[in-house]
C-alpha cells in the first residue's frame, strides 16, 4: 500500500535519498521557490509529475502539504543486525536507539531528526503498543526518517538481549536512575532506551538495562517529554565521543 509525504522540504529529502517513488503531485500555480528546485529534480529521476487542485491534496494528506506531496512505497524496516554493520562499516562503535512504547508520531519524528543529527546508526521499535513509521513521522522528522535505518521487533525485550550479546552496554532513561547524564560513561557500544509517554521505560525492559540514567533538573518541572529526553542524552552522547577523539 502506497504511502504519502507531504511538505517542501519531506519531498526534497525523499528524493535525495533515493527511495522508490511513484509520482509526484503539485498544487496548480506552485512553480516558485524551492517547488521549481524539487521539480527539476523530479524530471531528472524521470518520476510522474501531475499537477492538481489544491483541494486534492487536501484530501490526500489531511495535513500542511506546502502545495506538494509525493506517493512512496512503504518504509522498509531493517534487521537489528544491519544496524551494527552500518556502524561497523563506517568504523564507529553502534549507537542504538530502543523506543519503547511510544504513541505520538510528533514526537517518534522529532527523535529520529535529533537522531540523524548525531548520528545514531538505527532505531529499534515494538511492532506492538508503540509507533510506526508514517507520514506523520517523515514530515515531523524533516526527512530524517529517509536516513536513520528503523528495526521493528516482536519482543524488545529479546531484542536488547541481543544488543547485550553484541557487546552494547544499555542505559535507560529514568528519572529515579543511579547515574546522572552528567557522571555517566556513555562512550563506547551502547543502546540506550527512551520509554513511552508519561509510562517511562516498562518494569520488565528496565530490569534488562546495565544502569539507569537520569536528567538533572533545576526547575519545578520533574521530567521531559520523550522527544526532549532523548535529545538532551543523544547530545551528551556526542559530546562524551567527540572528547575521547580529541
Amino acid at each position: 500500500m502506497a504511502e504519502f509525504i507531504a511538505g517542501r522540504n519531506s519531498v526534497s529529502e525523499v528524493l535525495k535519498s533515493g527511495r522508490s517513488i511513484n509520482k509526484v503531485f503539485i498544487a496548480r500555480g506552485q512553480m516558485e521557490g524551492s517547488i521549481r528546485e524539487i521539480i527539476g529534480m523530479v524530471k531528472e529521476k524521470k518520476i510522474p509529475l501531475q499537477e492538481v487542485e489544491r483541494s486534492f491534496l487536501d484530501k490526500l494528506t489531511g495535513e500542511r502539504h506546502q502545495g506538494i506531496v509525493a506517493e512512496v512505497a512503504p518504509y522498509e524496516y531493517v534487521e537489528i543486525e544491519d544496524i551494527l554493520e552500518r556502524a561497523k562499516s563506517l568504523g564507529e562503535d553502534p549507537l542504538v536507539l530502543v523506543l519503547a512504547e511510544l504513541e505520538d508520531p510528533h514526537n517518534f519524528g522529532a527523535i529520529l531528526r535529533t537522531a540523524e543529527a548525531v548520528g545514531v546508526h538505527g532505531v529499534i521499535i515494538p511492532k506492538r503498543r508503540g509507533v510506526q513509521l508514517n507520514a506523520t513521522v517523515a514530515k515531523v522528522s524533516s526527512g530524517a526518517a529517509e536516513y536513520v535505518p528503523v528495526a521493528r521487533v516482536a519482543n524488545l525485550g529479546q531484542a536488547v538481549e541481543k544488543l547485550k550479546d553484541f557487546g552494547l552496554w544499555v542505559t535507560g532513561a529514568d528519572m529515579h536512575g543511579e547515574n546522572s547524564l552528567w557522571e555517566a560513561r556513555l562512550t563506547g557500544p551502547l543502546a540506550l532506551i527512551i520509554g513511552g509517554e508519561g509510562r517511562g521505560i516498562p518494569k520488565l525492559l528496565k530490569e534488562k538495562c546495565d544502569f539507569l540514567t537520569y536528567i538533572p533538573m533545576g526547575g519545578k518541572i520533574s521530567s521531559l517529554n520523550a522527544s526532549a529526553a532523548a535529545a538532551v542524552f543523544l547530545f551528551e552522547v556526542r559530546r562524551q565521543r567527540s572528547k575521547m577523539g580529541e
